[in-house]
């Protein structure tokens, strides 16, 4: 193993570096760090790399960024300095030189069912304001813009005509209910009005009053006069009365007003918004709002989906003719009957009712549920059956039919559907929102407004354009706006995270980001490494916690950690550049220096993860056809059973959405479990009944509250809780196991309720977790902590890592050995006992769900499928050994794993690879390759299989 030099900085220097140059860090000892002196350079993209657990996010999370947080609370009002005193400063003898902080990690840390990819990202509120300043209304029964006449445009109108023209202005009489028409003429004289338009003749008020008679008829006409003047082009008095005569109109005419010019035209305007008999709303910020009730689809309350019938339920077989009996309902003996006109007079409008649904053209589909003279379709039976529903027999069948669908008002955009009349450009907001961001970017790359518009929108349009680029440059280009938040993975999240800051175009502050390469193909990374350069151009430090190779290429400085995990690291082992390594690749080694680097012999080829050396050939298959959720163009996919299969491909081509959204769903229907949110398949086939069990290892917490922790997911805390209500002293006092708990009253700490933790809430930041001052951190009660287990007790046991425990209970405790074993088999034997849940990140929550399988013998044995997402997130290479070990454990038991995955060292020894693309977003979805890792290799064109040849000897 290369034992690798760190550029050190002489204690006797550090202290005269310029911190405007460098962030100096002096004596950190926060976690597993021990003492580190670093000068970490400013206005550079660091990378901070090491073992998973040697204490990189301990120098950059809990060190450099607790302290840069803390120094932003101290800059704030007395209500945040209130907190100061108990705010932790991390465990450092000086930090110096720090930029204020910026932390983009993993965690898709939003609860909101209604945050979106466009919220997050703040495109959504740009594109509101865009709509309401410059966006118009289009009639939906005409196609013609919708418009209403300000005052202005009535008085540009008069003064349009020529010099001395006369003109008057003219509003409809309205008679109010319960008035009758000469009360009100009589009102309109009280206001000083002296003349009315009477069947276009103009007559005295008074005349009118005192002969009623004369000028009583049938279907009278009668118009005020508010105004008779003439047009004076350079005369401003004029203009103002013209103005002021216009405003009264309106308000007399109820928004209608007219012109009529003296032996001429006469021109009706009107400053209500409507046009074909329907009032528009018009465009506003809250129209276009979701969020807002007044903007909110007023079907799904803003939601997007609704409860309602589900096509997929009604034609669950797309293979089946209509003939043939695809529309489920109609396939009874007495709903036949329906069916039977269509069948009989399918010829006279062309139908072809013996070709398989999915064969139809989408004309031939939509008939199908709209119907026509000849028959009534689907829409109407249902119609017809829910005007049924008093009956107990129509309200089953109905119940069979229904599912979650999208809201067909809004299409899914929760917008309500009288917003989608505004448009800019030829698109309504919700065209854009449904759009994948790629093409919503060509949109306005290509967007011609005329020069009010342009002056009008030229900064909101501006802002759109940076946020769309910068999200296509982290590599999201095939999300669109309207995308849920709680949907994406963690790297996804962190992404967005990344995208918006660019778009806030900051300077002279400090990026710290946690693995943001995660979820992104290779071919993806170069893109993103070309984001961070550009936030260190803008004058920010960007310091990244990574593993990737490529942005590690792409670093002005390495900073490796380790030598080993948990205890074991904590230290510098190498602080240089790329150039650095290179040179120490050529050196002679026999010098032996400090630290030994895994990392460095990673990276120059002295240590690797060997290639598989014989592939397990698979013989049974499930099979999934016509595949058709999102951006899947009809799949029709194999997955073979009781091998390693690896599904691949570019970020956003489909892989989780057939695996997680199609595959997993459908494959636990069919055992019975529930799965309400199947994705669009046609059948699913195979050797089903070779799987027992399904097993789904997400990235998503192990627990849903922040007292669960890996020692109680693997339930080996019972063995520490009943080993410590053994000891004399426990017995004495009577203590039970459940005194050891802190997750019911008894012995844990009633001031933080076992969390060793207190929240404070901060109403414009993040919120503060201080240590609880009842039991300082402990968790349990001072009498609990006198009972001890060879001179520690529960709480110290508890803060003990795997390794540690492994080592301590080795002879005295094999049954809680034997727990804790599979946890240091995947990786995580640095991972505290009772380490909160919610400092886990999603790769090592995903690998305590990994340990707790292996740790529990099944009677499934052999019969399991396992369903791993990018598993290798937030591990070093050598860690990635580790896990593949585990993993092919479970293969050579005659289990089956599929993994979702970008990493080529997983790839390359997978026993089968199904690659899905070829592009993201609406240019993927497609299958293309299905085979070994030696067969992939010899395509030419695949993204993958370009990158995998780097790995695989050919």
């Amino acid at each position: 193993m290369t034992n690798s030099p760190v550029k050190r900085i002489e204690a006797s220097r550090f202290d005269d570096l310029d911190p405007r140059k460098y962030i100096l860090i002096k004596g950190a000892k926060v976690n597993n760090l021990k003492n580190v002196d670093i000068a970490i350079p400013r206005n550079k993209l660091v990378v901070v790399t090491g073992l998973s657990g040697s204490g990189k996010s301990s120098l950059a999370f809990d060190t450099l960024f607790a302290e840069g947080q803390r120094m932003y609370v101290e800059s704030l009002s007395s209500y945040a300095r209130q907190f100061l005193g108990r705010m932790e400063k991390p465990e450092v003898e000086y930090i110096k030189g720090i930029s204020p902080a910026i932390a983009i990690e993993q965690k898709v840390n939003t609860r909101n069912p209604r945050s979106t990819v466009g919220t997050s990202t703040e495109i959504y509120d740009y594109l509101k304001l865009l709509f309401a300043r410059v966006g118009r209304t289009y009639s939906p029964v005409s196609g013609e813009i919708v418009k209403k006449d300000a005052v202005t445009d009535v008085v540009n109108f008069i003064l349009g005509h020529e010099e001395g023209s006369r003109v008057m202005v003219l509003a409809p009489l309205l008679v109010r209910e319960g008035r009758t028409q000469q009360e009100e003429l009589t009102i309109l004289l009280s206001k000083g009005y002296n003349r009315i338009e009477l069947n276009d003749e103009v007559v005295a008020i008074e005349e009118v009053l005192e002969k009623p008679e004369a000028y009583a008829q049938a279907g009278n006409r009668i118009n005020i006069v508010v105004d008779r003047a003439g047009v004076r082009h350079d005369d401003e008095d004029t203009q103002y009365r013209l103005s002021d005569s216009v405003q009264t109109a309106f308000f007399e005419g109820e928004g209608d007003c007219m012109v009529q010019v003296v032996g001429g035209e006469r021109k009706f305007f009107s400053d209500r918004f409507e046009l074909d008999g329907i009032i528009f709303e018009e465009p506003s910020v809250n129209l276009f709002s979701f969020n807002n009730p007044y903007g909110a689809c007023k079907r799904c309350e803003g939601f997007g989906k609704i409860l309602g019938i589900d096509p997929d339920l009604i034609i669950p077989d797309k293979n089946l003719s209509v003939y043939e009996g695809a529309i489920a309902p109609w396939r009874s003996e007495k709903m036949s009957e329906w069916l039977v006109p269509l069948v009989r007079n399918g010829t006279k409008f062309d139908f072809p009712i013996h070709r398989p649904y999915k064969d139809l053209t989408q004309a031939q589909k939509d008939l199908l549920w709209t119907g026509n003279q000849y028959f009534q379709g689907i829409n109407a039976f249902i119609a017809e059956i829910e005007t049924q529903t008093y009956k107990i027999q129509y309200r089953v069948m109905l119940s069979r039919f229904r599912g979650r669908t999208t809201c067909p008002d809004c299409r899914g955009s929760r917008l309500r559907k009288d917003a989608s009349y505004v448009k800019v450009g030829g698109k309504s907001i919700t065209d854009l929102v449904l759009m994948p961001i790629a093409e919503v970017s060509t949109f306005f790359a290509t967007l011609t407004l005329n020069e009010h518009e342009r002056e009008v929108g030229r900064r909101v349009l501006v802002e759109i354009q940076n946020r769309l680029e910068y999200m296509i440059r982290v590599g999201l280009g095939y999300l669109t706006l309207n995308r849920l938040t709680s949907t994406l993975s963690g790297g996804e999240f962190q992404r967005i995270k990344l995208a918006t800051s660019l778009g806030s175009a900051l300077v002279g502050s400090m990026y710290i980001l946690d693995e943001p390469s995660i979820g992104l193909h290779p071919r993806d990374t170069k893109r993103l490494v070309g984001v961070l350069e550009s936030l260190r151009d803008l004058g920010n430090t960007v310091i990244v916690v990574e593993h990737e190779e490529e942005v590690m290429h792409a670093a002005d400085q390495i900073i490796d950690i380790g030598p080993e995990a948990g205890t074991g690291g904590g230290h510098v082992v190498f602080q240089g550049s790329w150039e650095d390594i290179r040179e120490l690749g050529n050196e002679d080694q026999e010098e032996q220096t400090e630290f030994p680097s895994h990392t460095l012999d990673f990276l120059l080829g002295k240590e690797d993860i060997p290639l598989t050396k014989i592939r397990r050939k698979p013989l049974h298959f499930l099979e999934i056809k016509g595949a058709r959720e999102n951006n899947l163009k009809d799949l029709d996919v194999k997955i073979p059973l009781n091998v390693l299969t690896v599904v691949t491909g570019v970020s956003g081509s489909g892989k989780s959405t057939l695996i997680r959204k199609v595959f997993y769903p459908a494959l636990m229907r069919t055992k019975g479990e529930f799965s309400e949110d199947v994705g669009k398949f046609d059948e699913l086939s195979g050797s089903i009944d070779r799987i027992e069990a399904i097993e789904m290892i997400d990235q998503n917490p192990i627990g849903k509250s922040s007292r669960s922790n890996p020692v109680t997911y693997i339930k080996a805390y019972d063995y520490i809780r009943q080993m410590m209500a053994d000891q004399p002293l426990s017995k004495a006092r009577g203590y039970k196991p459940s005194h050891f708990s802190f997750n019911v009253d008894g012995g844990r700490c009633e001031v933080c309720q076992g969390e060793g933790q207190v929240k404070i809430e901060m109403q414009f930041m993040a919120d503060i977790y201080l240590t609880c001052e009842g039991c300082n951190g402990k968790r349990f009660k001072q009498e609990i902590q006198e009972v001890r287990y060879q001179d520690k007790d529960v709480a110290a046991i508890l803060d003990m890592t795997v390794d540690e425990a492994i080592e301590f209970f080795r002879d005295v405790e094999p049954k809680l050995v034997e727990k804790l074993l599979p946890l240091q088999e995947v990786g995580l034997g640095y991972v505290g006992l009772g380490q909160s849940s919610n400092t886990l990140s999603g790769g090592e929550a995903q690998r305590v769900k990994l340990a707790s399988f292996l740790g529990k013998g099944s009677s499934s044995k052999g019969k399991t499928l396992f369903i791993f997402d990018e598993p290798t997130t937030g591990l070093h290479f050598h860690d990635i050994k580790k896990l593949l070990k585990a993993i092919n454990a479970l293969v050579e038991q005659g289990d089956t794993v599929i993994i979702i995955e970008h990493n080529m060292e997983v790839i390359k020894s997978a026993d089968w690879i199904l690659d899905l693309g070829p592009e993201g977003g609406d240019g993927g979805g497609y299958l293309t390759f299905a085979g070994t890792p030696e067969e992939m290799i010899k395509l030419s064109g695949n993204y993958t299989a370009d990158f995998l040849k780097e790995k695989i000897p050919h």
